[in-house]
């Protein structure tokens, strides 16, 4: 039996155009939201996991180029970047050079199609509110499609739920609110209720390498490829060691009742669990977002399951408008990509570096990609020449990124020989600003004269 708010919800997505399978699937997790399901992952459930390093392994250049020749990109490239007060894609933020997010995808791809003598495709998975931003800005880059494939298909959208009745929310002042993605998890009923899946295996492609684009550092690296391919595995995400940073993100972990892998978010973490979360000797690896799929092997496994891989359930609850606190709350109902290394019983992880995990979720990470923290070569590859990735912290007025760029009229500070930057307050730079160790800035406001020294310059004369 179907119920009135389930009901209402079908019939509006089918209203909206929203694909068959895509309608299955959030039927499938409304009825568990429905039964009282919190999606959570229990602590007592799972134990640590450890994994082999990429370091470690030897991947031989055969194996390498002919992954990567079988290999297509797909950049998750939904996001509008609201939490640092965009309205449009986030991957056209400007980060180096006047060159956005995609002009540097874009480049990396096509200087790795020339490196591999490989056709490389590269896709995006956009969102209705990223998708016209986002080809206009790639319309540059003639050469960048290939001959069978589109640059682009669309994740699905679904109703926010009012969390009092369950039924989809109306908020006539801007009906697009009454719409969410159901998180980057949808990427699997994406590519098969598109056709997508079918294409590029008819293509005769064999990898799927998906990444965010707000991450850089996640180029379609063939040694990462031969070993994947070699590894015969139908599924393995990227870790990094977790740091301070990471303690309150998600970890891999193995689950006790069958030994799969399992990615556990933070919104699937019950209270009583947060300190076990935060525990980086216990949990000592968090997820790049950086995956590899067998292309045919997925597919199988969609239809084996009649189209719903049955992902963990994310309730993510918010406010109808996230900017108004006063606005009803709503359930968006998420899965996570990432979630999909438990489906398959031999599923794999492998420890990669950080040059492979540089993403941009707020202001203090863009002050670091925008630095000289980092040199981006004639490849379009970040490559770390600071000792260390600064730790950075700015306070409030940081935190839009309008605001942020008139704070830095005529550029970042170097970065270079950074540990840490702390700015309490409003503080303006002046160009040519270094920082060396650690430095705080505190007070109201003030302004950083140009070519001043924050911290301590290793080149003074100080006994200190």
């Amino acid at each position: 039996m179907t119920s009135k708010g389930l009901r209402q919800a079908i019939e509006k997505m089918q209203a909206a155009g929203v694909d068959d399978l895509a309608v299955q699937v959030f039927a499938h997790y409304y009825r568990q939201i429905e039964h009282g399901e919190t999606g959570m992952i229990a602590e007592d459930t799972i134990e640590p996991l450890d994994m082999e390093s990429l370091d470690h392994l030897d991947v031989s250049d055969e194996a390498a180029s002919d992954a990567i020749g079988a290999t297509v990109v797909i950049k998750l490239n939904g996001g509008l970047g609201t939490s640092m007060g965009m309205a449009r894609a986030k991957s056209l933020l400007c980060v180096r050079r006047g060159l956005s997010f995609l002009d540097v995808i874009a480049r990396q791809v096509l200087h790795q199609r020339r490196e591999y003598g490989a056709t490389l495709p590269l896709i995006f998975m956009n969102s209705f509110r990223t998708s016209a931003d986002t080809l206009a800005a790639l319309a540059r880059y003639e050469d960048l499609a290939v001959d069978g494939l589109p640059l682009e298909f669309l994740q699905n959208k679904e109703p926010k739920l009012r969390v009092d009745d369950l039924r989809p929310v109306s908020w006539p002042s801007d009906p697009s609110l009454e719409w969410c993605p159901p998180g980057h998890g949808d990427i699997y009923t994406a590519l098969m209720g598109t056709g997508l899946l079918d294409k590029m295996i008819d293509a005769g492609y064999r990898y799927a390498f998906v990444s965010n684009s707000d991450n850089l550092g996640a180029t379609a690296d063939a040694r990462v490829a031969g070993w994947f391919a070699e590894s015969g595995a139908p599924f393995a995400i990227e870790a990094v060691r977790r740091t301070k940073a990471d303690r309150k993100g998600g970890h891999f972990a193995r689950r006790k009742a069958d030994g799969r892998i399992v990615l556990r978010e933070t919104a699937q973490t019950a209270k009583r669990d947060l300190e076990a979360l935060g525990d980086l000797d216990r949990h000592k690896f968090s997820s790049t977002n950086n995956l590899w799929f067998d292309l045919e092997r997925m597919r199988d496994e969609i239809r084996r399951r009649q189209g719903i891989l049955g992902l963990p359930l994310i309730r993510n609850q918010k406010h109808v408008e996230p900017s108004d606190s006063s606005s009803p709350e709503v359930i968006q109902i998420e899965t996570a990509m990432g979630a999909a290394i438990e489906i398959f019983p031999d599923s794999r992880t492998i420890e990669v570096g950080r040059d492979r995990f540089v993403p941009v979720k707020t202001t203090n990470d863009l002050l670091v990609l925008r630095s000289d923290a980092y040199d981006l070569g004639s490849d379009f590859v970040l490559d770390r020449v600071s000792a260390t990735i600064p730790f950075i912290d700015l306070d409030e007025h940081y935190k839009v990124v309008e605001d942020f760029d008139k704070r830095f009229p005529t550029g970042v500070p170097s970065l270079r020989n950074a540990e840490s930057l702390v700015v309490s307050g409003d503080w303006t730079f002046g160009k040519g600003v270094r920082v060396h160790g650690s430095a705080v800035l505190e007070g109201d406001r003030g302004r950083v004269e140009a070519g001043a020294v924050l911290g301590e310059d290793p080149n003074s004369d100080s006994d200190d």
